[in-house]
């Protein structure tokens, strides 16, 4: 199996990196991968410190293939660090695994998203791979579904994993804003989603908010594209603590990691399945959904082919 480089984006919280660090080398094929440990820089002095503790650190981690450090001179913001570190690596080694600096991730993370990395190449459909699934408590799932994933219309952001020429679709400046903005089928679409979806990207237009990952999922809507993420999360984010720059405190997302597929069963034919999304949507949701809507919804989930 071909493994995927791994890039990781860290700041300035050396506790957390440690955790994600000690978790990865626990990994069973994190000994054959690549590490790559992206280093933004300092907002200002008071972060510069916690940098030159955090960058100390990640000199000394050992347990991968090889660790190659780039360290930022200036401050290019998570959004900036992701999309240009990913890029870099993504096109060098046609594929890649993405984790930020508070993810505790399950000793299976790796081969989980290696395998789904080579299953679904050759679905042009699928964009990405998820690691991340919400806990049963907030997602219960179908008792009749069959397999240990499931196409989702949003992509996560917590331990994901693309290829370059997914990576590569993505229209960072989103020029068709305009257009998408003003057409309410579109962001009625758009909306499957989660309901927040349609907002968060004209907040990121108006430059009031700085995020990749709404970007990087409208480009998963423009192509009509797809992420797989598993019925059991592989990863559990430690950054709802109040310590992070973009996450509030809160423990709803706690996830069980021994829960996680050691073998997943991965689905052959790329379908979203209604009853999973509508429990996805569930925990975006502001408001009931007038019946109007949801007919919307069903009518484009069946018109909408996904190609295999």
């Amino acid at each position: 199996m071909e493994l995927a480089p791994i890039v990781l984006l860290v700041y300035n919280r050396t506790w957390h990196t440690r955790q994600t660090i000690k978790a990865l080398q626990k990994n069973e094929l994190a000994d054959r991968s690549d590490l790559f440990i992206y280093s933004d820089g300092p907002k200002d002095e008071q972060t510069g410190k916690a940098i030159q503790k955090i960058r100390k650190y990640i000199h000394t981690i050992d347990g991968f293939k090889t660790v190659t450090i780039r360290e930022r001179e200036k401050n290019m913001g998570l959004a900036g660090s992701i999309i240009d570190g990913v890029t870099d690596v993504v096109n060098k080694y046609g594929r890649v695994i993405v984790v930020e600096d508070d993810l505790i991730t399950s000793p299976l993370f790796l081969s989980y998203l290696n395998q789904a990395l080579g299953f679904y190449e050759d679905y042009p459909a699928v964009f990405s791979i998820s690691a991340y699934n919400h806990p049963a408590e907030l997602m219960p799932f179908p008792a009749d579904y069959e397999f240990d994933v499931y196409c989702n219309l949003r992509n996560s952001s917590w331990g994901w994993a693309t290829w370059s020429s997914r990576w590569q679709k993505a229209d960072w400046q989103v020029s068709d804003f305009d257009n998408f903005i003003a057409s309410k089928s579109k962001k009625m679409a758009f909306s499957l989603g989660g309901e927040d979806m349609v907002e968060m990207l004209s907040s990121q237009m108006k430059g009031e908010i700085d995020s990749w990952a709404i970007r990087w999922s409208y480009a998963h809507f423009k192509h009509n594209a797809v992420s797989i993420c598993p019925v059991f999360s592989y990863v559990h984010n430690i950054g709802h603590d109040g310590s992070g720059e973009h996450c509030n405190k809160s423990n709803k997302y706690n996830i069980d990691l021994m829960k996680a597929a050691k073998c997943p069963q991965f689905m052959n034919t790329i379908f979203v399945d209604e009853r999973i999304m509508a429990s996805f949507r569930k925990i975006y949701r502001k408001k009931r959904l007038p019946a109007r809507v949801l007919n919307f919804i069903v009518k484009i989930l069946r018109r909408r082919a996904w190609l295999s």
